[in-house]
């Protein structure tokens, strides 16, 4: 960036998808029904699993991480941007921006991660069946998703401190619904080639390490899928996999899509235009593939429901008594 006046900034403006006053509420509707939809299915699965006994494996014990994860990732730039729409005001304060480029970044390198360790937890079930309650015991389930959260903080940590030694220019208009890292190095007056490096360097270690280990993963179970003789046997074992495999392709796809998509059109406007897959149409589908493709899923979110639909009916029964119903 041209050399402007340097300052230490106060405030960002996020400039979003439209400036067309009109198209403001259609916005705000669509991106609230989204929102709730993620919240509500996501925390369903979580009170599902957390609620049924026969679900307490380390399967959906990872799920369950999963959901989460997905409701504080959407929660990161959702809720700002609609708060934004509503006042009709594009700022977002200098710490703001920093806050939510940390939490951005450690969800979505934590979503990441967990994908990896559920590969890895379907790998064990189908290639060693038989050790599969010895390999993936509860200290070993939760030294994962503890390393996850620490190696995930540790890097938006690092990343958002360097981004704190920069200075900006005069310009600091981000073209983006949410304070991505990139969009906010590109405003930056000093230099920048540390933080670039340190970006691609994570980039490329925190999102292609994992990709490699699914891919590894998936490659032995598909090895051993092949070597069971029936068609049923070998239909059951996939089954297993299908709706964490959904998940995978629907991260990596649209995360892959939108950077190359980026690299492709070099338009901040198509780029953001096009994160809204990854960042809320990915965590709002995760339920839907979960719930319509596993039937344990689905028994134990009939039970949930039915549950509380059965202590609503006692509670409705004592004020109908007193009417004379």
């Amino acid at each position: 960036m041209e050399p402007g006046n340097v300052t230490q900034s106060s405030e960002f403006l996020l400039l979003g998808f439209s400036e067309t006053a009109g198209q403001q509420p259609l916005l705000s509707v669509l991106f609230f029904s989204m929102y709730l939809i993620t919240v509500l299915g996501n925390l369903l699965i979580i009170l599902a699993v957390s609620s049924d006994s026969h679900l307490h494996t380390p399967m959906y014990f990872f799920l369950s991480n999963l959901s989460l994860v997905d409701i504080c990732f959407t929660s990161t730039t959702i809720p700002k941007m609609l708060l934004n729409i509503q006042t009709q005001s594009k700022a977002i304060t200098y710490a703001g921006c920093i806050t939510q480029m940390y939490f951005f970044m450690l969800f979505a390198v934590l979503d990441d991660f967990i994908l990896t360790v559920m590969a890895y937890d379907r790998y064990v079930a189908i290639c060693h069946p038989l050790h599969y309650i010895v390999i993936m015991n509860s200290q070993l389930c939760g030294l994962f998703v503890l390393l996850s959260w620490i190696m995930s903080a540790v890097n938006s940590l690092l990343q958002c401190l360097m981004v704190l030694d920069l200075s900006f220019c005069s310009d600091l208009e981000i073209p983006h619904f949410f304070c991505e890292l990139k969009q906010v190095l590109q405003l930056a007056c000093s230099d920048t080639f540390p933080n670039d490096i340190v970006m691609y360097f994570s980039a490329g270690l925190l999102g292609g390490g994992p990709l490699a280990g699914i891919l590894y993963s998936y490659a032995k179970i598909m090895s051993s899928i092949r070597a069971i003789p029936s068609a049923q046997g070998k239909y059951k074992a996939f089954s297993t996999c299908a709706s964490h495999l959904s998940v995978v392709f629907l991260f990596y796809g649209t995360s892959l899509g939108v950077y190359l998509g980026s690299v492709g059109t070099h338009s901040s406007q198509s780029s953001a235009t096009a994160s809204v897959m990854y960042t809320v149409v990915t965590p709002m589908l995760n339920p839907f593939i979960y719930s319509l493709r596993n039937k344990d899923i689905k028994r134990a979110l009939e039970r949930f429901l039915g549950r509380y639909a059965f202590k609503g009916q006692l509670y409705e029964a004592p004020e109908c008594s007193k009417l004379h119903c």
